[in-house]
């Protein structure tokens, strides 16, 4: 299906019908390197994106209706209704001309809202893994184009139709093509030539993977030959967009019952008039306020109610009139106009700080989060591994120094000294001091890291400085085989450009690097050495193990090469090296390699066993039972891997620990390499032995123990384990579970397929964008574009500033609508000669105040910067949501204070110079007798804009002075008001414009008093102007009790405490974060136990 203006994708035949070279060379492409990113460019103007026709979108008429069925839309319709009613056509002219303007804004900021939503969704949408000038880079699936090479594995959803050169162990669930739910195997060695493509159905097609399909099992390379709408998929694309339904909401009698139909339609129906209120779709913050708006409909009416009560439903023109304003007055209109635009500023502010959100609700959720579960590898750390020690039984161990590039096997040199000898007192001495000082441990650092302080890092000592490599032993070349050929990793020199390419996992590319030293790199194995694979046991995060067959040559010996967590493979081994210093594993075998994991976890590498196998009885042809392959092995050795810490990880822990969030690390590592990096960026105290034994043994925990505990005995830990190693998807879940029941509201990171589930369960899902499967990406919340964990927390950060931001303009809004009412329902006393209530401000008045008064500096307290303290207080609770009680007190007391002041410039304008005089009839014309009443709603209204004004910035801190918003500026500034106020531009002139909008409102003939209902005023500003300094003074009043008093304290800083670190992490309090660089006597200052033993 031709898309207008690009080029047909065409074959000779059908890929599955060519070899792979053929199709490769048709599409002028390589296997190692893909194309280029000019070429790509290229490809995706001639054969355009990688979409479906008609694929999301943004449906414009949903969002108009949308706008109509608006609460405050419809308070206006009545009262438009009403103006016409009474044949006043200007006040009904002017609401129809404000509705029309509110449905036209409302419909284009949302419309460019929901656009701008689709493109940020459209960065976490499934992604692709494709090579581009030899490296591998992770794009939106739309960006893929016929040529490229992509990379799957399990838990991929396939971007393309993909023509299959590499195929391992690969299976692929295809029902939503085939309708079969047994997943399909691929098989490249099948030979389609000689078929006809009408022959072979799709799923038969071997050595095809089909768009949308997901990888199930295995992993594969291929190259993409379809897109968009010439994919399988597409070719079907029109039976993909029907919408799913609620369960319940069936028409069937024969499946669901005789009162199914009836049942079924009223649910349509409610589910029809929630969507068309609003009550029913949007996130949790958005149906709340859709609940407001009917709430305050209904308070409309029954003001309106009220009115007419206090005239005895006489229900004259003139009543009628001043129910309008009553109802206009309690309506918040730009409410959620400000609402959108400020979500959709914070979607992008959130781009740009590499944090995508999927849901919006999202953005609601992170300035609530109290726990972070994060992984470590990748996230806290580099996620860029170099093997820096290697231990061979009856060998010694090998010391890699001065490698700085993972990827470049050429940099640094490898030393060969003796292994560690561990007698019982000298594994007592190096537990004490390992317990005592963490930093007393050798570490390997990146150069990157010795710039951050000036400082030379300690390295392992060897037994030799010579920069020539080890002889490559008998026992080095077995160790080398199986840690190249077990590994999935591919290590290239590029020659064009003179540098090192690596593609693969982190931990595999560090092992393949470290058999490329010694020229054993798997493609020089498998070119030169005649090694070929015959089956794979892929990694399983359950078992913590990987497996592969090969064979050497034609006819050679079949081996079984296996490598994972040392504890999981030394089970499964019967013998521990080879040659003559093969031993049998015994009880004491057992308890040295466990002790030289020990001793490498300790100085923080991830330890990895790597071990062998021959099996001569493998033919290739039927798959043996997992169980079966993976026992009776040798261990060859053991290989410690370095992945620092990223520069920015300790920082950010530590902003956490300030702002009342906890840390917990869930790593596969092993507990001491998890430990250590734990202490290195300030997880956990560098000294335990100062904690209660009870705490101290609840900090680490090996998810084994972990799993073993019941809930009741978890529960009954005085904190939860900040980490937990080897941990398995399954215990994830568990600890969010154990976070739930301790009234948490946690975050959890995850990459792989079996992390969906904790992704899930986890109040904010957060799935990673570089290492991530499109599995886990679909059940996130949130997708981090750099899988950094500093991301998270700018995440969080940024979550808090939005909420702060809603409650300072939702604050701002109501203030003004409770003023007005209070204004409106006591000036109900105020009646005419005839009888008739006299209102103090007319309805085009409050129109103009809540439109154009308002809105301006409510969009401009929703772009506020972070306060200075956003980050040193503990989380808002998530049940409350923005409506906490400070924000509903807030709204009474501000506007009772300037309720009053309106009402009190009103009643001294009228009571005392105007002698009482309300007039007659002034609520529709004007006349002499109704001057007195016309100057009040002068002065009236311009204080009442001018107070609104004046909040916003008193809304900037709810609880700091106007005067002093932020107490740690460094600038010496005496009287930093004006700054303050300046450095948001766009409040600034929001209220200033409005301020001064004012006196044309006010002079302009006709529009004030044919409009407006009121006319020029004189000596009246003094009031307004003074009304404004008592508004200020009422409000730093109520402030100053706020914080005298301790009234609506959020946890964390107050007053006069700005400076002193409280927070814990866990139970601890850290004064900074934790840095393996300290001296001793810094880390002795380091962690203080806090008083008390609660549970966090």
């Amino acid at each position: 299906m031709p898309s207008k203006g690009y080029t047909a994708q065409e074959y000779p035949k059908h890929p599955f019908l060519l070899s792979s070279a053929e199709v490769i060379d048709h599409l002028q492409t390589h296997d190692e390197t893909g194309i280029s990113p000019d070429k790509a460019q290229e490809a995706q103007k001639t054969y355009g994106p990688n979409k479906l026709i008609g694929e999301g979108g943004v449906k414009w008429y949903s969002i108009l209706l949308k706008q109509v069925s608006n609460a405050m839309i419809l308070v206006l319709v009545l009262a438009m209704a009403l103006s016409y009613g009474v044949t006043d056509y200007i006040e009904g002219g002017v609401i129809t001309a404000v509705i029309v303007l509110n449905v036209a804004i409302g419909f284009y900021q949302e419309f460019q809202a929901e656009k701008k939503m689709d493109s940020l969704r459209a960065l976490s949408s499934p992604s692709a893994a494709v090579l581009r000038d030899g490296h591998i880079e992770t794009i939106p699936s739309g960006e893929v184009v016929p040529g490229d090479i992509v990379q799957i594995k399990t838990g991929d959803t396939v971007p393309a139709d993909l023509r299959l050169i590499e195929a391992m162990n690969l299976e692929c669930d295809e029902k939503i093509l085939t309708g079969e739910a047994v997943p399909v195997a691929k098989d490249l060695k099948v030979d389609f030539s000689a078929n006809n493509e009408f022959e072979t159905g799709i799923g038969d097609r071997l050595n095809m993977a089909y768009s949308s399909s997901t990888v199930t099992k295995g992993r594969g390379k291929g190259v993409v030959v379809f897109t968009g709408m010439y994919t399988e998929i597409g070719r079907i694309a029109a039976s993909m967009q029907g919408k799913q339904r609620k369960p319940n909401r069936s028409l069937s009698r024969i499946k669901h019952g005789p009162m199914q139909p009836a049942k079924g339609i009223l649910l349509r129906i409610w589910d029809g008039i929630g969507e068309f209120l609003g009550l029913t779709v949007g996130t949790p913050l958005q149906k709340k306020l859709s609940k407001l708006a009917y709430v305050l409909f209904g308070c409309a009416l029954l003001l309106a109610i009220i009115v007419f009560g206090v005239n005895k439903f006489n229900v004259t023109n003139e009543v009628a009139i001043y129910a309008i304003s009553t109802g206009i007055a309690i309506i918040p209109e730009s409410l959620v106009a400000v609402l959108t635009i400020t979500m959709v500023v914070g979607m992008t502010q959130m781009r740009k700080r590499r944090v995508v959100i999927r849901q919006l609700s999202a953005l609601e959720a992170l300035g609530g989060v109290t726990n972070i579960c994060s992984d470590k590898t990748g996230t806290l750390t580099l996620g860029r591994m170099i093997t820096r020690k290697a231990w061979l039984p009856g060998v010694g161990l090998y010391s890699v120094n001065n490698a700085e590039e993972a990827a470049d096997p050429t940099k640094g040199h490898v030393s060969l000294g003796p292994a560690p000898d561990f007698s019982k007192d000298q594994k007592d001495n190096e537990k004490k001091a390992f317990d005592r000082d963490a930093p007393a441990v050798s570490w390997d650092v990146s150069t990157e890291k010795k710039a951050m302080t000036g400082k030379e890092e300690r390295m392992t000592p060897t037994s030799t400085d010579s920069t020539e490599a080890p002889d490559v032993t008998t026992e080095l070349q077995e160790f080398l085989q199986s840690t190249a050929l077990c590994n999935l990793a591919t290590v290239r020199h590029d020659k064009e450009k003179n540098e090192w390419q690596a593609i693969g996992d982190p931990t595999e590319i560090a092992l393949q690097v470290f058999a490329h030293r010694f020229q054993l790199g798997k493609k020089t194995l498998v070119e030169e050495h005649g090694w070929t694979q015959l089956g794979e046991y892929p990694f399983d995060s359950s078992i913590k193990r990987m497996s592969v067959i090969y064979r050497k040559g034609a006819k050679g010996d079949a081996y079984i090469f296996c490598k994972g967590a040392v504890e999981r493979i030394i089970d499964l081994c019967t013998s521990i090296g080879t040659g003559s210093d093969q031993r049998t594993v015994t009880a004491e075998v057992k308890e040295e390699v466990l002790e030289q994991m020990n001793r490498l976890a300790q100085q923080g590498l991830r330890v990895m066993a790597i071990a062998q196998r021959q099996y001569n009885t493998y033919d290739g042809q039927i798959e043996i039972p997992r169980e079966d392959i993976e026992k009776d092995l040798t261990l060859l050795g053991l290989a410690g891997l370095y992945d620092p810490p990223r520069l920015e990880t300790k920082d950010a822990v530590r902003e956490c620990a300030t702002a009342g969030i906890k840390v917990h690390m869930l790593t596969g590592d092993h507990p001491s390499t998890a430990e250590a990096i734990a202490k290195e960026v300030g997880i956990i105290p560098t000294n335990r032995a100062s904690l209660p034994h009870s705490v101290a043994t609840s900090l680490v925990k090996a998810a084994s123990e972990f799993d073993a505990m019941t809930d009741d005995e978890i529960d009954a830990l005085p904190t939860l384990p900040l980490v937990i190693a080897r941990c398995a998807p399954s215990t994830k879940t568990r600890m969010i579970a154990a976070l739930h029941r301790r009234r948490a509201f946690c975050a959890m990171t995850g990459d792989g397929v079996n992390d969906a589930p904790s992704l899930q369960a986890a109040d904010v899902g957060i799935a990673m964008g570089l290492a991530g499967s499109d599995v886990a990406k679909g059940a996130s919340d949130i997708v981090l574009t750099d899988d950094n964990f500093a991301s998270i927390v700018n995440a969080i950060e940024e979550g808090r500033r939005m909420f702060d931001n809603i409650q300072k303009f939702i604050l701002h809004l109501l203030t003004s609508n409770v003023a007005e009412v209070i204004l409106l329902i006591v000036g109900l006393g105020f009646q005419d000669e005839a009888g008739f209530s006299v209102f103090p401000l007319s309805p085009l008045q409050i129109l103009w105040i809540n439109m154009l008064t308002s809105s301006f500096p409510a969009f401009g307290l929703g772009r506020e910067k972070a306060s200075y303290d956003i980050m040193r207080r503990a989380p808002h609770k998530s049940k409350h949501g923005v409506f906490t009680g400070q924000v509903i007190v807030d709204m009474i007391v501000y506007g009772t204070i300037m309720g009053t002041c309106t009402l009190l410039t009103f009643v001294i304008i009228v009571y005392g110079p105007g002698n009482a005089n309300l007039g007659i009839d002034c609520n529709r014309y004007y006349s002499e007798s109704c001057n007195t009443v016309f100057r009040a709603r002068a002065a009236v209204f311009a204080e009442l804009t001018w107070l609104i004004l004046v909040s916003a910035w008193e809304f900037k801190n709810l609880r700091r002075s106007m005067f002093s918003l932020d107490p740690e500026r460094t600038d010496g500034a005496r009287f930093p008001f004006f700054k303050d106020i300046y450095e948001n531009h766009f409040l600034f002139y929001a209220v200033v414009i409005g301020a001064v909008s004012v006196f044309p409102a006010v002079y302009i003939p006709g529009l004030n008093i044919q409009v407006f209902k009121h006319i020029g005023i004189g000596w009246e500003w003094g009031l307004s102007f003074g009304s404004v300094l008592v508004f200020v003074a009422g409000v730093e009043a109520w402030k100053a009790c706020k914080r005298r008093f301790g009234w609506f304290a959020v946890g964390g800083v107050e007053e006069g405490s700005e400076r002193k670190l409280g927070l814990r992490q866990g139970f601890i309090s850290f004064s900074r974060a934790v840095s393996m660089r300290k001296s001793e006597s810094e880390l002795d200052r380091d962690v203080v136990l806090q008083a008390g033993g609660e549970k966090v």
